[in-house]
């Protein structure tokens, strides 16, 4: 079910890793931003599309991880964009995305995988403004849509993931810094923060995981053991253990 969160944004969240498909009413239509997860969960969202009566003009990939890059035929035959690094990486690693999500999923149509165009310059059809960054993925990108008070955030600002550095490129934590920097600047502009993964933040809540994402990777600047209550979750024990190996082979 989509919930509307702002004018003209929507959020559907599926059960997988809280992960959230954002639907976002631009001047000629609908720009779907990371949508679904799995088969049945793509046709759930199209059903809620069909509802809205509004046609869909664009897709949008915050960054190149294959559950970022799904797509349906309900969708339509309309570009999909990203920023030019990710569209670049996102096609570079079609076929092992295509494979991650098999076996992660069922029912995704995985010829649809990472179909991406770069994002002009001018944004095209989707609305806002473009914050990109290098934490996490090459050319991830958030969405500021500051006239609705929406900040659309990608793997990013969540209440259930830690920051998840990437463990193929060097100094993720300088780059995660920056990124934090841009998106805090973004943040004042808004009120609701859209995260990839988690529920979505509002009011005071914004500030508070920005503050959370600060200390956690402070703590791994310090060479530290993060203190972060999404740590009880098991299942980040594994990408917590790999940023702290990463965090200690960076500083020397």
């Amino acid at each position: 079910m989509l919930n509307q969160v702002a004018d003209g944004v929507w959020v559907r969240q599926s059960e997988w890793v809280w992960s959230n498909a954002i639907v976002v009413r631009g001047e000629g239509g609908l720009i779907l931003v990371d949508p679904g997860i799995d088969g049945s969960d793509l046709n759930e969202l199209a059903d809620d599309v069909d509802r809205l009566g509004i046609p869909v003009v664009a897709g949008f990939s915050t960054h190149p991880h294959w559950d970022h890059l799904l797509w349906h035929s309900r969708f339509g035959e309309v570009p999909r964009y990203a920023t030019p690094g990710g569209a670049q990486v996102a096609s570079e690693a079609r076929e092992r995305a295509q494979k991650m999500a098999a076996e992660s999923a069922s029912g995704i149509p995985l010829e649809l995988i990472g179909l991406l165009t770069p994002l002009p310059e001018d944004g095209g059809p989707v609305p806002g403004e473009i914050v990109e960054h290098q934490a996490h993925a090459i050319g991830h990108a958030a969405v500021l849509l500051a006239d609705r008070g929406v900040l659309v955030a990608g793997d990013m600002l969540s209440d259930v993931l830690i920051p998840l550095l990437d463990p193929r490129r060097p100094d993720q934590v300088s780059a995660y810094e920056t990124a934090l920097d841009r998106l805090g600047e973004a943040a004042r502009h808004v009120d609701v923060v859209v995260p990839g993964h988690g529920a979505v933040a509002e009011g005071p809540a914004v500030a508070a995981r920005l503050a959370a994402d600060r200390a956690y990777i402070d703590a791994l600047r310090r060479g530290e053991e993060p203190i972060d209550a999404r740590l009880d979750q098991d299942w980040l024990s594994g990408p917590h253990q790999a940023n702290l190996e990463q965090a200690r082979h960076a500083s020397g």
